[in-house]
């Protein structure tokens, strides 16, 4: 009788432990979605301002049409990019197809000087903080599950369940490198 009353106890113990632990796995995974989401606003966000400055550069600069189909297609790219890996390689791609941009538009001081690119600038480097702060709050998200995916005993109640690792957003290479600064 005793033993039965203890393989109770510890059988009961076990499902509680698989319930929180399955619990908190559906959270972090929950979490992760949520933050990719927030990059992909995000970068929506940018996407969006990149068009009109495209064109104000592509009104001072008409001749420079090799870098304004660079940055179309650089755009294009990242908007259909479909996992981590793919967004970091295209946004990184992006950022240097902009920053060619850039380089063009300080060319033209009258360009640089009108109220209208002096706020695309601004909005552009906002989004460019936000994203990365997006981004970091992801990895630290996809960190924190895929440790407690891994873990054991926890790797137990994930494999039963399907749970997989995520993949980090990271740049391209070993090394991250910094986003283009845009000045203003």
């Amino acid at each position: 009788m005793g033993t039965a009353i203890l393989l109770g106890i510890v059988a009961a113990v076990i499902v509680v432990w698989s319930l929180f632990t399955y619990n908190r796995l559906v959270r972090l995974r929950v979490r992760a979605e949520e933050s990719w989401r927030d990059i992909d606003t995000q970068l929506k966000r940018r996407w969006d301002l990149i068009p009109n400055l495209v064109e104000a550069v592509r009104g001072y600069a008409s001749h420079e049409r090799n870098v304004f189909e660079r940055v179309t297609a650089a755009r294009a790219r990242s908007v259909d990019a479909s996992n981590a890996p793919e967004r970091a390689e295209a946004e990184e791609t992006l950022k240097d197809a902009l920053f060619s941009l850039f380089a063009i538009a300080e060319s033209y001081p009258q360009l640089t000087a009108s109220d209208n690119f002096l706020e695309m600038q601004r909005s552009l480097e906002q989004a460019e903080d936000t994203i990365q702060r997006s981004r970091r709050f992801y990895n630290a998200v996809v960190r924190e599950l895929n440790t407690a995916i891994m873990s054991f005993p926890k790797s137990l109640i994930a494999g039963a369940f399907g749970f997989r690792p995520r993949q980090y957003y990271a740049l391209p290479g070993d090394e991250e490198r910094e986003a283009p600064r845009v000045r203003i």
